[in-house]
């Protein structure tokens, strides 16, 4: 199953703790809920990691671990899915966003290319702001809830043939 591939690859909790920017959580990274893998810390890391993708700041992570810590779900699961949004993909996810969230303000969709400066942001970012962040936050509230849905509903499916494996299982063996 997909868990056995993620534990697989999964860093060592401790060296996690000790990273320099989770230190600040202190002892909050100790509970083991944070660790385990089960229906409800998986599914959650889905939700907590996918909505912190589209928050546009660069510390993503960061938020991420507080929710996840906040809302005791898996902690490296939450923080590694935030790079749904990564240096390739952000243009056009947030692009994305902000054409949505133009449609739904009703507002015409300006054209503009994207430069990583400081005069970019100051002069195009207050143009498209609240389109912007209407439609990151839009998107983020469906994929974290489609994600936190679609996760509960395998998990259960995998859990149901399971058990009816097992039981032809038993019924082959008598």
């Amino acid at each position: 199953m997909l868990i056995k591939l993620i534990k697989k690859y999964m860093p060592n909790h401790m060296a996690i703790k000790e990273h320099r920017h989770l230190k600040i959580f202190g002892n909050l990274l100790h509970s083991p809920r944070l660790w385990h893998f089960n229906r409800h810390s998986v599914s959650g890391a889905f939700a907590v990691g996918l909505f912190c993708a589209w928050i546009p700041v660069p510390s993503q992570m960061i938020i991420a671990a507080a929710i996840a810590i906040l809302l005791n779900v898996n902690l490296p699961l939450s923080v590694a899915l935030v790079w749904f949004s990564n240096p390739v993909t952000m243009p056009p996810l947030f692009y994305g966003a902000y054409k949505f969230g133009a449609w739904i303000l009703g507002r015409p969709a300006l054209d503009f290319e994207f430069v990583l400066s400081m005069e970019w942001l100051m002069n195009k970012l207050i143009a498209i702001w609240e389109p912007f962040l209407l439609g990151c936050f839009l998107f983020g509230v469906a994929s974290s809830v489609g994600s936190y849905i679609i996760i509960r509903i395998l998990w259960r499916y995998h859990i149901i043939k399971q058990w009816h494996s097992r039981h032809q299982t038993k019924i082959q063996e008598n």
